[in-house]
């Protein structure tokens, strides 16, 4: 059994991970169109191309930190050697140098990459730390609970201080406040890192003996038809999460008209995020881990489309099924990232390769494909729409950032719950494949 103190470090470091994801998914678009004045439509394209290049990236990564040996373990050294240029470089992300037309473009070009390699180099060997610290099936939930709990944390840290210290720290000037909000963000994201390296062990080891090179470990990579379904409800998932979560700020500005509750709005959001995550374990306990995964999805899929319907003037339903949304889709947040440490174990049952690191990132990697084509979509379909930024926005623009906001993002959730029909590693089956891993019988 983990001892709390370990799973509230272990939990830090998606505390510090989330101030960075939470920023992109909800701010990033806003800051490089109505501040540093790119277009929607190149923004999106951006946010694609970069996200293409994970492709390449985040295997490598993984591969790297399954081959990674020393005396702190494989996974936790990167929480250590990385926190502080991931925090540099997310300050760089934020900054508006004072250039014009294709060179700011070509700045956010190459700090949005930069960013999103620091990323991956250090989340893929935090999120793998996750499948090490315990091979009880029983804890998995527990920590991953413990880790969104907190993951959450970090996003109510953005949701509820990043207008307002913008604000203070810019006085009017929103490109200084996002740099100086940003820079205080990844100095707190810094030391959560490092009390997350601090606190946590790893306790499962490669199996004595494996070796196999990066092309083998693809091999059964790919045998692994559990993680393919994953992949997919990672997928769609992040597709629709992120395309509603981008484009909650111009729902509340445009179509809400209430820019001044804007922060209220994501607050009460990540409130529910918060409280969803910390259910999952009491839920989790009482009913089947795959039932229930896709019964939260079609719930969050209905409130998204009924979402739809509310006319502007009902503010408080408006807000509270926001908060509900967020409450049932994050509920089964957890439940995922458990599955993942299950596929981990299923295809070393299989195939007889414990590949950590490579199932993790291939998994992020479908997730973060999936945060790409949430964010593009969100560009492009503001662009689509006409959308114009800082002045009054047309009926139909408002019609579009309605439609975008609510029954698109349904659509995502519908597809995990369909994909996730062919998932197979129930309770009794996980027991059976940790039993036999050990030398039992079941």
């Amino acid at each position: 059994m983990l001892t709390v103190r370990e799973k509230i470090a272990y939990g830090l470091g998606d505390t510090a991970s989330n101030i960075i994801f939470q920023t992109v998914m909800m701010f990033l678009l806003i800051f490089y169109t109505d501040v540093v004045g790119i277009s929607p439509a190149i923004v999106g394209t951006m946010f694609l191309v970069v996200r293409l290049f994970d492709a390449i990236t985040d295997p490598l990564m993984g591969a790297l930190a399954d081959r990674t040996k020393t005396r702190f373990g494989q996974f936790r050294p990167y929480l250590l050697w990385l926190a502080l240029p991931f925090g540099i470089i997310s300050i760089m992300a934020f900054t508006t140098p004072d250039l014009t037309g294709n060179a700011k473009v070509i700045y956010a070009f190459v700090t949005y990459t930069l960013l999103m390699m620091a990323y991956t180099a250090i989340n893929i060997p935090y999120s793998a730390l996750g499948g090490v610290l315990t091979d009880q099936p029983s804890e998995r939930v527990s920590v991953q609970t413990y880790r969104f709990v907190l993951g959450m944390l970090g996003g109510l840290i953005v949701a509820s201080g990043t207008l307002p210290l913008v604000e203070y720290f810019g006085n009017g000037d929103k490109a200084k406040g996002y740099q100086l909000t940003m820079t205080a963000m990844s100095l707190l994201g810094v030391v959560m890192f490092l009390l997350c390296f601090s606190g946590t062990k790893e306790r499962v080891s490669v199996p004595e003996g494996q070796k196999s090179s990066f092309f083998d470990d693809l091999k059964s990579l790919w045998k692994n038809d559990q993680w393919r379904i994953l992949c997919l409800a990672g997928l769609f998932l992040l597709t629709g999460q992120v395309l509603r979560a981008t484009l909650a700020i111009y729902y509340v500005k445009y179509v809400l008209g209430l820019e001044e509750q804007i922060t209220l709005f994501i607050t009460l959001g990540m409130i529910g995020s918060i409280l969803g995550c910390a259910c999952a374990q009491f839920l989790a306990k009482r009913v089947c881990k795959i039932k229930a995964y896709i019964s939260l999805q079609l719930i969050a899929a209905f409130i998204c489309v009924i979402s739809y319907f509310i006319p502007k003037e009902q503010v408080v339903t408006a807000f509270a099924l926001f908060f509900l949304w967020s409450f049932f889709l994050q509920m089964a947040t957890p439940l995922l990232w458990a599955k993942m440490a299950d596929t981990i174990d299923y295809g070393h049952w299989k195939t007889g390769i414990r590949i950590t690191g490579m199932i993790y990132s291939a998994v992020v990697f479908f997730i973060k494909l999936g945060v790409a084509f949430g964010g593009a979509f969100a560009g492009w379909l503001l662009a689509y729409y006409g959308y114009q930024a800082d002045v009054e926005q047309t009926e139909t623009t408002k019609q579009g950032i309605l439609l975008s906001f609510t029954v698109y993002p349904a659509f995502g959730s519908i597809l995990v719950a369909w994909v996730m029909r062919g998932y197979m590693l129930n309770k009794a089956k996980v027991e059976q494949i940790h039993f036999e891993l050990n030398g039992k019988t079941s």
